[in-house]
């Protein structure tokens, strides 16, 4: 059995028991629960929204750590208009602890 979640605007395929990065959601320890946009039981596909109602995936942010940086630069000629930035995103790394049906 696998579902698929949404979080942080992307969609993720999780199993039990698997572990991804995400963007942040919480503390470390903290559990949580993800939204299902799909569920795979064998054969049957859960779908719409009536028939997701009573599925729930629950996992537990295991560590947070930092992505790469990204150097931006902003140039508009003939101004002496010119910005420099960085971004680093933060991400939390989740267990997939459960996927229950009701």
């Amino acid at each position: 059995m696998y579902a698929v979640v949404a979080t942080g605007g992307k969609q993720y395929r999780v199993e039990e028991g698997q572990t991804l990065q995400v963007e942040r959601l919480g503390e470390p320890g903290e559990s949580i629960g993800l939204e299902p946009v799909l569920l795979v039981d064998g054969g049957e596909v859960l779908a719409t929204p009536s028939q997701l109602a009573g599925v729930t995936v629950s996992a537990t942010i295991v560590s947070e750590s930092k992505g790469p940086k990204i150097d931006g630069f902003v140039y508009k000629s003939k101004t002496n208009n010119r910005r420099r930035f960085g971004h680093r995103q933060t991400y939390a790394t989740i267990e997939i602890t459960g996927i229950n049906r009701s």
